[in-house]
């Protein structure tokens, strides 16, 4: 059992260039079928790591990557299978991407690795952005994106305080307040 959540990931993985290949040619109904699958993969997996107390590392890697390449996989999908409203949201999008590639780009250059901190507000963040996401490839409005947007930034925001705080690689970091705490421990170890 405690090998299944990292096969989950590992799945969420494969699933990318099967949404992608889907979307590229127009079928809209197996993509969302497979994003659906992806995101139910993606909250199972460290609920049943946490459930069954296998929660690693190589898990946190493993999930954090699959959000990786999920989060680079999706506006493509949309441009190709919902062009018109992505174009409409642009701003929104492109804001929210470029603090996610800068909190991403800012955790490469002092860790050499994706943080993987998985902290409370990325996961209100997934959970609410899997229902926006959704909800646009059903068909909904795009401007749900215009309120998804603003709460990415503040949660990256989030995640660029703590690499700025944690001078060495900590998985799993709930928020700023358990890094500072993190922080001082090793202060104290000092």
């Amino acid at each position: 059992m405690a090998a299944l959540p990292n096969l989950l990931s590992f799945i969420r993985l494969l699933l990318i260039p099967l949404l992608l290949a889907l979307a590229w040619n127009g079928y809209s109904r197996p993509f969302l079928y497979c994003l659906i699958a992806s995101l139910l993969t993606d909250g199972t997996d460290g609920f049943l790591a946490r459930r069954f107390n296998a929660a690693s590392k190589l898990g946190a890697k493993l999930d954090s990557w699959a959000d990786f390449a999920t989060y680079l996989a999706l506006p493509f999908c949309g441009w190709w299978l919902r062009p018109d409203v992505l174009r409409a949201e642009a701003p929104f999008l492109v804001t929210a991407i470029l603090f996610y590639l800068a909190a991403v780009v800012f955790g490469f250059l002092k860790y050499h690795r994706l943080t993987s901190y998985h902290t409370w507000s990325s996961k209100v963040l997934a959970i609410l952005a899997s229902i926006v996401v959704l909800s646009f490839f059903l068909g909904g409005p795009g401007w749900p994106f215009r309120v998804l947007a603003p709460l990415a930034v503040l949660s990256l925001l989030e995640e660029i305080a703590i690499t700025a705080l944690l001078p060495q690689w900590h998985a799993n970091v709930s928020s700023l307040w358990h890094a500072r705490r993190i922080e001082s421990r090793a202060g104290d170890r000092k």
